[in-house]
């Protein structure tokens, strides 16, 4: 007699299973779960992919506003009068549109005021350093403001200097929102990494110098005015050409 017949206890043991038994209606659950939650992944990216409007449409779907002839003006001699012939008057317009919304008596959370948006200690600095245009400088007179932001523009473009016109005019309106100091910092840092120091889009304006809100703040203003304003401004029939363009 073999060990199975002899015995029974060997036959128990070596018969016993070890599978486990899975329900069908629960595997069918799973399956039909993973299903729903391939197609939900491939909508949502999908959908991710269909609202982020392109540059094109960002431009288009700016509401220029209808700033009245005497605003107009205002701007248009302002740029001129710092610019010369190489005016952009729609950049100018774009800075004002991005900064206050063409609103003179806009006062910012933190006190900055006017057209222009002006901090009172700087605008009773540049009143000081330009005494023949902007001695009794009003931040809340919109021709005052116009000129005020065409002159500090001007002043420093000059002393921050990129490897192209719109690599500069990026780094002034940095400047411009966020100060010169944290604009040097993240050029310090960009050269560390090996980037291009006095390159802006994909060069100094992926470094953070400063706080990450305000770092995200500076990156939306200096993109909005010369990507996305001055470009609908022109296509308004402001003259000027886009620096980025």
């Amino acid at each position: 007699m073999n060990e199975r017949r002899r015995n029974p206890e060997y036959r128990w043991i070596t018969d016993i299973s070890f599978s486990v038994h899975i329900p069908g209606w629960l595997i069918g659950f799973a399956l039909a779960f993973l299903l729903v939650l391939g197609v939900a992944l491939i909508a949502s990216s999908a959908h991710a992919e269909g609202t982020a409007p392109s540059l094109a449409a960002q431009i288009a779907a700016v509401d220029v506003p209808e700033v009245n002839a005497v605003q107009r003006h205002y701007v248009e001699q302002a740029a001129e009068e710092v610019w010369g012939v190489d005016a952009s008057p729609a950049r100018l317009a774009a800075q004002i549109h991005q900064e206050s919304h063409w609103r003179s008596k806009a006062r910012s959370p933190v006190g900055a005021e006017g057209w222009a948006q002006f901090m009172p200690a700087t605008a009773k600095w540049i009143a000081q350093q330009f005494p023949d245009q902007l001695g009794q400088f009003d931040p809340w007179d919109p021709q005052q403001a116009a000129l005020a932001a065409a002159i500090y523009d001007h002043w420093l473009l000059q002393r921050n200097q990129g490897d192209s016109p719109c690599a500069s005019w990026a780094f002034a309106l940095s400047a411009y929102n966020g100060g010169e100091a944290a604009l040097q910092r993240e050029q310090t840092r960009a050269e560390r990494a090996g980037a291009n120091p006095l390159l802006w889009f994909d060069g100094v304006a992926r470094y953070r110098g400063r706080s990450m809100s305000a770092w995200r703040q500076n990156r939306g203003y200096v993109r909005q005015i010369l990507l996305v304003l001055e470009p609908a401004y022109i296509d308004a029939g402001w003259s000027g050409t886009a620096v980025c363009a």
